[in-house]
């Protein structure tokens, strides 16, 4: 690694970053069940992160390219997510919870874009080595799904307010300790946003992560609730959670194999191939624990492969100055506009037509963004541009 990279400063920080989703987005439907909340309410309360994430991400690129720096508004943005958080020990109320997960993730949201770029930035054009940093964040999801999964076998299900709350301590705590990295110059002759927006290719990608992201979300609002009530326990659901992760981990580790070759435009219509199959998998076969464990393993490729992909060409894609903004724009819309969809519409479809149709419509989804790579990504420029040595994986 370069001298003067903070690869565990960075490390550390997507540690805990994603250690906090992995105890979170898992078992805290869980908890919203255990107080009674309809499936319905629990979408909801669960889809306001991906609406922050709409919203969120775009004001504080926004911001954070104007005023050249982009830690303070991370350290901002983690103190104020503590805060939100804190909000769920003083009620369990819906307008309560509510309130208090629209602050958290609010704020929440805002980190991960510019912390990707600044990510970037102290790698100074070694973007293969994203990954190295990136799978610690991989890494403490696990710990987190894996340690708090045991420990509500024991526990009651609200300890988990306390475990979670330590994590969002350990993010304040390493993004006051990840210093600031140069934003790349924006040369006169460089493509403005307009520009790149207008290029079929990414417009394409844009739609399809949307897809994919709607299709993954009965995947992250109702997994852990479809596998209990299967009859499963919480330290296997754990282990489910974890089975994927570690998958993930493997994609990251081999996507600079892979994207060296093989065509990016043929890597992603792979990958959401494999999320059709998957979804099928787990609607229709919760039953069989074979079935549910190679869907998990397909996680490598409907998250890793592709977001490795993907978050690698809006890189290239967005020169300079417009990293922040295409890092912010590629979450709003795929993370943010997109898992709103899925898990919205999962909460209303959940008891309407049963958890396998519902994976079938996430399912549909994926079908419908293979459709709209395939389509819409011109086949003669089968990378877009992209130079594939240089995708970070």
């Amino acid at each position: 690694m370069p001298a003067m990279l903070p690869y565990w400063r960075l490390s550390g920080y997507y540690f805990f970053y994603f250690a906090f989703i992995g105890a979170f987005s898992p078992y805290f439907t869980l908890y919203l069940q255990s107080l009674s909340f309809s499936a319905a309410d629990i979408a909801i309360l669960m889809s306001l992160m991906q609406v922050m994430r709409i919203v969120a991400p775009n004001l504080w690129g926004v911001l954070a390219d104007r005023i050249g720096v982009r830690m303070p508004i991370v350290r901002l943005s983690a103190a104020a997510s503590m805060a939100g958080f804190a909000v769920f020990f003083q009620t369990t109320s819906f307008a309560g919870i509510f309130a208090g997960m629209a602050v958290m993730t609010f704020f929440w949201s805002a980190a991960l874009p510019l912390v990707e770029s600044l990510t970037f930035g102290h790698l100074a054009g070694q973007t293969s080595r994203y990954g190295s940093i990136r799978l610690w964040g991989s890494i403490g999801f696990i710990v987190a799904v894996l340690g708090i999964g045991h420990a509500l076998t024991w526990l009651a299900v609200d300890s988990q307010l306390w475990m979670t709350m330590v994590l969002l301590a350990g993010i304040l705590a390493f993004a006051l300790s990840v210093p600031e990295a140069p934003i790349p110059p924006h040369h006169h002759d460089a493509p403005g946003l307009p520009a790149v927006l207008a290029r079929p290719e990414v417009r394409a990608l844009l739609a399809g992560c949307f897809f994919m992201s709607a299709a993954h979300g009965a995947l992250y609002v109702f997994y852990s609730i479809h596998l209990v009530d299967a009859g499963y326990s919480k330290a296997l659901v754990g282990w489910m959670w974890t089975l994927g992760v570690v998958a993930e981990i493997g994609a990251f580790l081999f996507m600079p194999r892979l994207a060296a070759r093989f065509a990016l435009r043929l890597i992603l219509l792979v990958a959401y191939a494999c999320a059709v199959l998957r979804f099928l998998m787990i609607g229709w076969g919760v039953e069989s624990i074979v079935v549910l464990v190679v869907a998990q393993l397909l996680h490598g490729a409907t998250f890793g492969v592709y977001h490795a992909a993907s978050i690698g060409a809006i890189n290239l894609w967005f020169p300079g100055r417009l990293q922040a903004r295409g890092q912010a724009i590629y979450g709003s819309i795929s993370f943010g506009a997109g898992g709103m969809l899925g898990g919205l519409l999962s909460g209303y479809t959940w008891d309407a037509i049963g958890p396998a149709w519902t994976y079938s419509i996430g399912a549909l989804f994926g079908l419908i963004g293979w459709g709209v790579i395939w389509r819409g990504w011109p086949a003669r420029d089968v990378n877009g541009g992209v130079d594939e040595n240089k995708i970070s994986a």
